[in-house]
């Protein structure tokens, strides 16, 4: 910082100079090599020092920059800044280009009409690439991004980083562990995010004392890992967005992110799901997509199952699908143990899922 100090002061010294020619008031030139050298010494040392005793302030607000800019890059899609660079090289081309019928002007007028040139073709170029970027995006930007092993899911199912909304996981889903599987199957597109705040969450789940809570953060730790390995996910560093410091609950801020990278929250709490419908944010309950995902029943179908307990009510029965799907066997106690053949009588839709009520054969 002393040495860039140094360098500013002898660039101080070329614009006085500079001045005086432009106003006809003096002209540093025409003094001896002696008082030459002692005016840019003299500049030099004073913006030296200066810069000196600047340089904690200027690092201190440099990393802050460096941080902000670091966050802000972390929300911006691949894509956009492969296409944003390119647009930015091919603005400033264009301007070098106009800025030759400026040639010969001279004196100020010259100087700033290439920076507004060089300004406005700059910015145009990096706004129009971006905007336009799936139009004029290179076949082989994909085919480049493909190669780098992003999305490693066998059978054809590789999850594409697309311009869809960026997923946001919340730490019940990453807990429950079926997000892995959903996101192997390629159905889920965009950028998959996840908060600090809830990795922290989960860090404390999984040193907590409660051996349950704590096998349950080992194993939401687990998933995550296997996420980022076959898929890879983005960590949204979150320390320097003040409005969700300044938000103590996980799942407020959780919505606030989403309102901010106008994404969707993927989560399987039912709470959650309500507040964001509130709050206007899309979400993906993954238990509803289980319950959409369960075949259908209707009464009337025949079915072969095994009866594994005695029901809550009188000579009932009790079995379950593969999915989970409990079917209540009225008249069927004597069968327990046994695997009978049973007509579904009815189909009662709660909201923890299906249940099903039928009778054995013949019944």
């Amino acid at each position: 910082m002393t040495i860039i100090g140094m360098v500013a002061g002898y660039g101080v010294f070329l614009l006085i100079g500079f001045i005086g020619v432009v106003s006809r008031a003096f002209d540093t030139a025409e003094l001896n090599l002696l008082y030459q050298s002692i005016l840019i010494a003299a500049c030099a040392i004073i913006f030296g020092l200066i810069f000196f005793l600047l340089t904690p302030a200027i690092g201190k607000q440099s990393a802050k920059v460096a941080r902000y800019i670091e966050a802000e890059l972390q929300t911006v899609p691949a894509n956009d800044i492969i296409v944003g660079t390119g647009g930015l090289v091919i603005g400033l081309l264009i301007a070098f280009l106009l800025s030759q019928i400026f040639r010969g002007m001279g004196g100020f007028l010259e100087v700033g009409l290439n920076i507004v040139v060089f300004l406005v073709l700059g910015y145009l170029g990096v706004v129009v690439a971006t905007r336009k970027g799936r139009d004029i995006m290179p076949t082989w930007v994909s085919m480049i991004k493909s190669s780098q092993g992003k999305n490693k899911s066998k059978g054809g199912a590789d999850a594409a980083r697309t311009d869809a909304a960026p997923k946001i996981l919340d730490t019940s889903v990453i807990i429950d562990g079926r997000i892995a599987d959903i996101m192997k199957t390629g159905f889920i597109e965009g950028n998959i995010v996840i908060p600090e705040f809830v990795l922290v969450e989960l860090r404390h789940i999984a040193d907590s004392s409660d051996s349950l809570k704590r096998n349950r953060g080992r194993r939401g730790l687990d998933v995550l890992n296997r996420i980022q390995t076959e898929h890879g996910v983005e960590i949204y560093n979150t320390e320097t967005d003040k409005s969700l410091n300044e938000i103590p609950e996980v799942d407020v801020k959780l919505l606030k992110l989403a309102q901010i990278l106008h994404g969707k929250v993927v989560t399987n709490d039912y709470n959650l799901n309500k507040v964001a419908v509130i709050k206007g944010v899309s979400v993906l309950n993954i238990n509803e997509l289980a319950n959409t995902l369960k075949p259908v029943v209707l009464p009337g179908e025949e079915m072969n199952l095994f009866l594994i307990k005695e029901g809550k009510e009188y000579n009932q029965a009790v079995a379950y699908l593969d999915d989970g799907t409990m079917i209540v066997v009225e008249e069927g106690r004597k069968f327990i143990g046994k695997t009978v053949d049973v007509n579904v009588t009815s189909v009662l839709q709660t909201s923890a899922g299906r249940m099903i009520f039928a009778k054995p054969k013949g019944k």
